[in-house]
């Protein structure tokens, strides 16, 4: 039924489909959406709009996605369309709630078994510090064993995404090394590294603070309130690392990048205060992402900064003392928008950063806030294949509304691991 407004439809409510453009005339009180004129995104959108109780619902033509939208099932009054659409819409229905479920069960597996892995390695880093004294070989055959696995299934065919974990159990001293682990290996593939350099920079990485273990627990985290007696302790750690690393008899390449990790380009850094040109590419590259993860998971949580705030600062106030090539190739890498950070995009919605394909950076996965959704219900959106969402601005977690903050839980920690990209990943409807 054509309404007096230039592109505007009335359609039963039982023909809506996704990619309509739709305009509530009922009272923001009266249903749960965000506002009232929105793009049906979602077979969950549809349902809602049916228990509302409405007959027709005006739809912009012109606002919609015309690929999407089966112009053919628009019915010319509503008894025309109950007669025309009702066995077509009860099939594409079920078509579309049996794909929409076989996308949520892919998506949880997949973060499952990102989250079992990731576990994986923080037990085999405590194994490893159990046997390092007693058994250093078999630490060391264990550690090589995980970081060439890594290696070789970042290097196999195909693209990698950097995924966003769910709130992992474990502390600082066993999550940090994994998260360093995990993003070095795949900015050092982003740099061109070949395999054997990249077994000792995931070697280096993973190794790099286990001299922290022979710290006092006061100083094994840098704090900004550390006097110079307490700086100099904690600087200590490097040097127990590299002892450790050699009692371990690891490659060269390993023990440089771990003697290096906190020296800068500058020449600004410790033990040493070598300068970049005097440092290893695989120490550039892990000086770089262990201060990155150190901003966004410091020792004491309430100081962290967000994985898009800690990526800033390090490009605006801190480029300088790192390796261009480096920090250049890890914004490529991780994009605007690093996994973990919380956005508001073009169409006011709150979301959460959640996955970024390492190749294309620019248009990343995300959990978009769905009043009408449960969280375990919601499919994460690739911006990739919705050219109409954008990302409009980050923000800090607490500047979320509360609804928005419970449904997206920000992480405390965040903590990354990396799975394949495949087609099924990119299918969630915008």
């Amino acid at each position: 039924m054509k309404n007096k407004d230039d592109g505007i439809e009335l359609v039963a409510v039982g023909a809506l489909r996704l990619g309509m453009f739709v305009e509530l005339d009922v009272g923001w009180l009266a249903h749960p959406f965000p506002t009232g004129s929105f793009k049906l995104s979602s077979v969950k959108q549809m349902e809602t709009i049916r228990g509302l109780g409405l007959q027709h619902v005006r739809v912009n033509m012109d606002k919609s996605d015309p690929e999407r939208v089966d112009t053919s099932l628009v019915a010319a009054s509503a008894g025309d369309a109950k007669t025309i659409v009702s066995q077509e819409v009860a099939q594409r229905d079920a078509t579309l709630l049996r794909k929409r479920g076989e996308e949520l069960a892919a998506q949880h597996r997949s973060l499952i078994v990102c989250e079992r892995r990731f576990g994986e390695a923080i037990r085999q880093y405590r194994k490893a510090l159990e046997l390092i004294p007693s058994q250093p070989a078999a630490a060391t055959a264990q550690c090589q064993a995980m970081v060439d696995g890594f290696v070789s299934e970042m290097l196999s065919e195909g693209e990698s995404a950097i995924r966003l974990l769910s709130e992992a159990a474990g502390d600082k001293s066993s999550m940090h090394p994994v998260n360093v682990t995990i993003i070095s290996l795949l900015l050092g593939k982003a740099m061109g590294l070949e395999k054997a350099e990249l077994s000792d920079l995931g070697l280096a990485a993973f190794l790099h603070d286990v001299g922290k273990a022979q710290l006092q627990d006061r100083v094994r985290w840098l704090e900004e309130n550390f006097s110079t007696a307490e700086y100099k302790l904690y600087q200590e750690h490097v040097a127990m690392s590299v002892q450790v690393g050699k009692s371990m008899d690891l490659p060269k390449g390993a023990l440089m990048a771990i003697a290096q990790h906190h020296e800068l380009t500058d020449g600004s850094g410790f033990p040493s205060r070598v300068k970049g040109e005097s440092m290893t590419r695989s120490a550039r590259v892990l000086a770089l992402v262990n201060r990155y993860d150190n901003l966004c998971n410091p020792s004491r949580p309430a100081t962290a900064l967000t994985p898009h705030e800690s990526l800033s600062l390090i490009f605006a106030q801190q480029k300088s003392r790192f390796d261009t090539p480096a920090l250049s190739a890890f914004i490529r890498m991780m994009g605007v928008y690093p996994p973990g950070s919380v956005v508001q995009l073009v169409d006011e919605r709150y979301a959460m950063v959640v996955s970024v394909n390492s190749a294309r950076p620019l248009k990343p996965r995300v959990l978009v806030h769905d009043a009408g959704v449960s969280r375990h219900d919601t499919l994460i959106l690739d911006l990739e294949r919705a050219p109409h969402v954008g990302i409009r601005r980050s923000l800090k977690p607490a500047a979320l509304p509360g609804a928005a903050m419970d449904f997206l839980a920000p992480r405390q920690r965040v903590t990354y691991f990396f799975e394949r990209v495949v087609d099924s990943q990119m299918g969630a409807l915008a």
